[in-house]
């Protein structure tokens, strides 16, 4: 069981990969790559290294998105910013 759940998260983290590439929406880019910083950090507890994990789920999914998002707001591609 805890095989097919590796190959689907493995599956999961492929489809996100290729999604990040491919969207033209940068605010969808950037949900997308939380997903995939959340799905890297259920994979390192699976490969039994927790601090990884933990890294991973702080730095990818937390603090890169907020950064990410602070700089889509900067650049007035998110709605409700004001221009000038």
């Amino acid at each position: 069981m805890s095989t097919i759940i590796q190959i689907i998260l493995l599956a999961f983290l492929v489809a996100c990969a290729l999604g990040v590439s491919f969207t033209r929406n940068l605010f969808i880019a950037v949900i997308i790559f939380m997903g995939y910083s959340s799905i890297m950090a259920v994979i390192w507890l699976f490969l039994e290294s927790p601090d990884l994990a933990i890294t991973e789920a702080a730095v990818g999914a937390g603090v890169d998105s907020v950064l990410f998002f602070l700089t889509l707001k900067k650049v007035h591609i998110l709605k409700g910013t004001r221009e000038g």
